[in-house]
């Protein structure tokens, strides 16, 4: 069975950091490319990061080029999204999804993980 686990979500600050994790099982994760997406309250599904299977390739949303990094460890399946500079619209749910182009991991049929929840307050 394919299983997506995040963690790693919290309260944090304005301006701080955060470091967001997906363990993954059941599928061979280096040969997928994955992203991560969040909701905020009462929002829809929104794209963050995707990073390809060789992990060279990296793409981001505006408002997370320059403070967001995605990077994965494929010896230990997981995936890690850094958040720095955090700010209160950086507030959502966090998933991460076995997807790579930004609007398949969005899709209501990407599979998902339930999700870490990373508040954003003073």
């Amino acid at each position: 069975e394919e299983q997506l686990v995040e963690s790693g979500g919290g309260l944090v600050e304005p301006g701080g950091s955060l470091r967001l994790s997906c363990k993954t099982s059941g599928f061979i994760f280096g040969n997928f490319g994955m992203s991560w997406v969040r909701q905020a309250p009462g929002q829809g599904l929104e794209w963050v990061a995707s990073m390809g299977a060789g992990s060279v390739s990296k793409t981001y949303a505006d408002f997370a080029q320059g403070r967001f990094t995605i990077s994965r460890d494929n010896a230990k399946n997981i995936l890690y999204l850094q958040m720095n500079s955090l700010k209160n619209e950086d507030t959502a749910v966090y998933y991460c999804t076995k997807a790579f182009r930004p609007a398949a991991a969005v899709d209501a049929t990407a599979l998902r993980g339930q999700g870490t929840q990373v508040t954003v307050s003073s």
